[in-house]
Formats: structure tokens, C-alpha cells, sequence
């Protein structure tokens, strides 16, 4: 009997560990301005999948704290670094402030404020994973809101949902221990 609660008492704080480290995932913030902010695209539309690429890719072959025109639309390059700013590659489109990077991958992040009344901005990414936020209002304040996001890295796989991953793990560990627990014999 003293085994079998052992075991039990060891698989529940290790499911409690697993899940209380995935809630203190500390979010990074993204904003007008910071050290990711490459800069802005205005207005960006048209705004498909294929144009929001070109639009990055243009940005980010800009000399930083440039401005130039490209495909009808205005850019503005930051002083920000994106090192050797590799080529921008489609993955996939979002909307909401909070995005998940799982763990990481991603080159850039283009968000376009409130289709053609705003614009939109461009951060690198490059080394950041999990959660991130972003500006719900659009361009340094304006009254504009988000409409939509794309992400761009190597790899077309889809983020994971760390949550119900541990919690599935934590469910399975438990469910192993109990076994285990009624196998033995006292």
C-alpha cells in the first residue's frame, strides 16, 4: 500500500509540474518602434498570401531607415536589425493579438491594421518562441484596428498546442502510474 502511494503521489506532482511550468510561460510583447519593429508597408493591399510576401521580402532587401515605393505601396525600413534578413517564406495567417511560436522557427510576423484605412507592420522574429503579443491598434496609436497576421519562417508546419499536449501527457502518466500501481503486487 505504501508503494502504491508513493507512485501515485510521485505521478501527480510530476503532471502538476509539467502543467504549472506550461501556464508560466511568459509572453514577449511586440511593439511600434522596438528593436524587432522592421518596419511599415502602406497601405498593403492588396493583401494576399503571395502579396504579403512580396511586401516583406521588399522591406526587409530595403537599407535600414529607407523609404521607397514597390508594387503601389509605400515602405518605410527602421534602423532594426534583422541580421541577414533571410527570405521571407509563407506559413500561415491569424488573426488576435496572441500568437504562439511554439518553439520558434519563425523569421518575421507582417501585421496589417484594418484593411485599406491603415497599414502594416513588419517584426522579426528570429529567435523568439512561445506566446507573443501584438498591438491590437494599428501604427503608432492610430485608431485602427488589427485584422489579421501572417507568419513567415522555414518550415510550413502548423503550431502545436503545448497546453493540451501536457496536459494529454500529464493524463497519460497518471493513467500509467495507476496501472502500474494495481499490477504490482502488495
Amino acid at each position: 500500500m505504501k508503494n502504491k502511494l508513493a507512485t501515485l503521489t510521485l505521478c501527480t506532482a510530476v503532471c502538476a509540474m509539467l502543467l504549472a511550468f506550461a501556464d508560466n510561460a511568459r509572453a514577449s510583447t511586440l511593439s511600434f518602434g522596438d528593436t524587432r519593429d522592421l518596419g511599415q508597408v502602406l497601405f498593403g493591399i492588396p493583401s494576399g498570401d503571395v502579396d504579403r510576401t512580396n511586401y516583406v521580402n521588399h522591406l526587409i532587401g530595403m537599407t535600414p531607415g529607407t523609404s521607397d515605393s514597390f508594387s503601389g505601396q509605400t515602405f518605410n525600413r527602421t534602423l532594426a536589425s534583422c541580421g541577414t534578413c533571410p527570405t521571407a517564406v509563407f506559413n500561415q495567417d491569424g488573426t488576435g493579438t496572441s500568437i504562439n511560436l511554439g518553439t520558434g522557427g519563425f523569421t518575421y510576423l507582417f501585421a496589417k491594421y484594418d484593411g485599406p484605412n491603415a497599414g502594416s507592420e513588419v517584426w522579426n522574429l528570429q529567435g523568439l518562441t512561445g506566446p507573443i503579443t501584438i498591438p491590437a491598434q494599428g501604427l503608432a496609436g492610430q485608431k485602427y484596428g488589427l485584422s489579421g497576421w501572417t507568419l513567415f519562417g522555414p518550415s510550413t508546419a502548423r503550431l502545436p498546442d503545448g497546453g493540451t499536449t501536457v496536459a494529454l501527457l500529464g493524463i497519460a502518466l497518471t493513467g500509467l502510474g495507476l496501472i502500474r500501481s494495481k499490477v504490482q503486487k502488495p
